[in-house]
């Protein structure tokens, strides 16, 4: 029988297209800190592409649809062969999800004089590709189990395909398309961060024979992720309404006491399993901020950016970082340069926050997109060998870990 394993060995062309989080974990680290160069350029009242969209909506669009349908894409290729024990999409077909992304990044950006529907099409190409591929594996895998990973990805492509319909017609950048891109996402992260966390958390922790160990999943979890769906649909529908806000604040608490069950408090020598009880803290602390922001008691746009830079961009580089690791055969440890790499999103989310609350001080904008580039370009240095060269031959079982 063949296994994964073995279907990424049997691919004798270059080792970037020999797993799916190899291409799209360096391209999406390469593409946020790009896109925020040129984000920059734009604030600085610079015209050099004929973009898309009006400039708040194309850097909304680039950092939440397109960056993320990159991590996204390279998180289900590797994923899903663990979860159903089928075979992962490499070489060739895999190049080919590669060019729809890349398609869909070259439409947004200089597309401005293209028709709305060619450039949605080319932008909606890898989620639909991704949607088939899911839908296909867990049925044929009877993985249902996933099933609802399977309705967030859908959610995430319509939310794409109605930012691009708002767009044509106006401004897009707090419209439903972007609200419900946020709210499948955020959910994702609430489901798949709430399997990982602890998981990653209990394994390195019983190696030190430390306890207690991680709470299991129990009913309290699922209410908790039951408060959260309805908080974050209640964002979707009125953001400002005084229902949301206070969803929102008690989805805030109910998932920093969710987070709190897990011990990261004790993984402080290990990088790798802290960031990811940090990622997790900021995505209720991101409820908190919106929560308060529903009430006009902060800014809209600092308070989702805890959301935005915080917990999805925070979680998406620990899991980007991790896995590439696992899955290049290397140890799991964050090196010193990795967990600069975390201290500096986390600053950029700070700095976000900060500048919203004091619009005068712009500096603080400057800070924090400084340190975002810092943190995705110095990903995209550090792991360029990791991801571009053949996995290492396995070592002696003591010294490696499941990715």
């Amino acid at each position: 029988m063949t296994t994964t394993a073995r279907q990424s060995r049997a691919w004798t062309g270059p080792a970037l297209l020999s797993y799916g989080f190899r291409p799209f974990f360096l391209f999406s680290g390469i593409w946020a800190a790009f896109a925020m160069v040129i984000w920059i350029l734009l604030l600085a009242g610079g015209d050099l592409l004929p973009i898309a969209f009006a400039p708040v909506d194309w850097h909304v669009h680039a950092l939440v649809f397109g960056y993320l349908s990159a991590v996204i894409a390279g998180f289900l290729l590797t994923a899903v062969p663990n979860w159903t024990g089928r075979l992962p999409v490499v070489g060739w077909p895999l190049a080919g999800l590669v060019v729809l992304w890349l398609l869909g990044r070259l439409a947004v950006l200089i597309g401005g004089g293209w028709p709305a529907w060619l450039v949605a099409a080319l932008d909606l190409a890898l989620p639909v590709a991704l949607i088939g591929f899911l839908a296909r594996e867990i049925i044929t895998g009877r993985n249902w189990r996933n099933l609802p990973v399977l309705g967030l990805m859908a959610l995430f492509a319509v939310a794409n395909g109605l930012f691009h319909l708002e767009a044509a017609q106006g401004p897009a950048q707090d419209g439903y398309g972007l609200r419900l891109g946020l709210a499948a996402v955020l959910m994702l992260i609430a489901l798949i961060g709430g399997r990982i966390v602890p998981s990653f958390t209990r394994n390195w922790l019983a190696k030190r024979t430390a306890t207690p160990l991680p709470v299991a999943f129990n009913r309290a979890d699922g209410a908790v992720l039951g408060l959260t769906g309805g908080a974050l649909l209640a964002f979707v529908i009125a953001p400002h309404g005084v229902v949301t806000a206070a969803l929102c604040l008690a989805a805030g608490m109910a998932n920093l006491w969710r987070v709190a069950r897990w011990q990261g408090w004790k993984t402080g020598p290990e990088p790798l399993v802290w960031v990811l009880h940090a990622a997790y803290a900021l995505l209720a602390l991101g409820f908190l901020t919106v929560g308060a922001s529903a009430l006009d008691l902060m800014p809209q746009s600092g308070a989702r950016h805890v959301w935005l830079a915080g917990a999805i961009g925070l979680m998406t580089l620990a899991v980007m970082t991790r896995a590439s690791l696992g899955h290049a055969g290397l140890p799991l440890t964050a090196s010193r340069a990795v967990a600069a790499l975390y201290l500096a999103l986390i600053g950029a989310t700070l700095a976000r926050l900060l500048a919203g609350l004091f619009p005068a001080e712009v500096w603080l904008m400057h800070l924090s997109a400084a340190l975002w580039i810092l943190a995705f370009g110095g990903f995209a240095l550090i792991y360029w060998p990791i991801l571009t060269r053949p996995k290492r031959a396995a070592r002696p079982a003591s010294r490696t870990q499941p990715a």
